[in-house]
């Protein structure tokens, strides 16, 4: 655990509090990979802003970040294999640019004050052979993260239409290091927060557009923030 220090200053006799460079400090567990209580876990931040991410019993985590580039994290399993997913949780985001993915709580509907900002809920995963980025995006903000791709079809599942999409990235970030890789996308089009998600019938609609995965990697539920202030608390579970 790295801690960070606030200077105060006295300005016409008032004091105030101004966060020093080391704001930049991380905060709870360090960034990486590992198992925690049965799950695992993935933990990633660029370095900048602060990111206190700490695990919590079985599938839940808590995490707060202030002034962030770029982070993600959260709980699943490695190796992610298909399944049916239920989460549960709270969030709370402070600025109109941050992600957070597969959280909330089953009774939590989507207000106008979500539907302002950029969010995305999502499903967010890896293979490899060949190197795939996949999310199954729950609800989003103004910004559709599938903006720009290729549509393919929609499919129907956990009572809701899905819009299924391809996009390439270019020498950017994996799991591999930096490399070129294709991203799918499954998209809600009503948006939900809460709920199970049937993992499989989203592989088979991929796997029928001519969309290949590969060897499974991990799986999570993983909030990611990006140019934001924010935090949540959730917990994931496999339904059997």
């Amino acid at each position: 655990m790295v801690s960070f220090t606030s200077i105060f200053t006295a300005l016409a006799a008032a004091a105030t509090v101004v966060a020093s460079p080391l704001e930049l400090a991380l905060r709870g567990i360090q960034p990486g990979q590992g198992t925690h209580d049965g799950y695992f876990y993935s933990y990633w931040t660029d370095g900048q802003g602060s990111v206190d991410y700490n695990n919590g019993p079985r599938g839940s985590y808590k995490v707060s970040w202030r002034n962030v580039g770029n982070w993600v994290g959260g709980k699943g399993w490695n190796p992610g294999p298909s399944r049916t997913v239920a989460y549960n949780g709270t969030w709370n985001n402070y600025n109109v640019n941050s992600c957070m993915c597969l959280l909330l709580s089953d009774s939590f509907v989507l207000s106008h004050a979500l539907t302002d900002i950029n969010i995305d809920l999502a499903l967010y995963g890896w293979t490899v052979n060949p190197l795939v980025e996949y999310y199954i995006v729950e609800a989003y903000g103004t910004y559709n993260p599938s903006a720009g791709t290729t549509k393919f079809r929609t499919l129907q599942s956990d009572g809701g239409t899905y819009d299924v999409y391809r996009t390439r990235r270019v020498n950017q970030p994996s799991i591999q290091g930096t490399a070129t890789f294709d991203q799918y996308w499954s998209v809600r089009q009503v948006k939900r927060v809460g709920g199970t998600i049937s993992v499989q019938n989203h592989f088979d609609a991929w796997t029928a557009s001519g969309l290949k995965l590969g060897s499974w990697n991990y799986m999570i539920m993983a909030t990611e923030g990006y140019g934001s202030t924010g935090s949540a608390e959730i917990e994931v579970r496999e339904v059997r």
